[in-house]
């Protein structure tokens, strides 16, 4: 049993520490002012980088509203760096929460029809 529970540590101390790194992708973007993330971008951005918005990304852009939307809260853009990253370790400890609550849902719908 000691075992399982050191992986469970390790694991947690290794998802700790990702959360804490998560203001990276803040941090760095800003320091060489590279924009957003890869992959990332908007309709408004994508139209910027190489001049016209597909028809099916103009269409489909408002269907889904994320929760956390920058993975931050709504009027913190403008906080400062410092707020930023605390709104992007927040972020990440919410997504690992949820993340975490369905994966045990989903192993203890599997036991039961085990």
């Amino acid at each position: 049993m000691s075992n399982g529970n050191s992986t469970m540590k390790k694991m947690l101390l290794g998802l700790v520490v990702l959360a804490l790194l998560s203001p990276v992708g803040v941090i760095l973007p800003d320091m060489f002012k590279a924009g957003s993330a890869w992959g990332e971008w908007g309709p408004d951005e994508i139209g910027k980088m190489v001049g016209y918005v597909p028809q099916g990304m103009k269409k489909l852009a408002d269907l889904w509203q994320a929760p956390m939307p920058d993975y931050s809260f709504k009027g913190w853009e403008e906080k400062g760096l410092c707020m930023q990253s605390l709104a992007y370790v927040i972020s990440a400890v919410v997504g690992m929460g949820i993340i975490s609550a369905i994966t045990l849902l989903f192993g203890k719908i599997m036991n039961k029809k085990e």
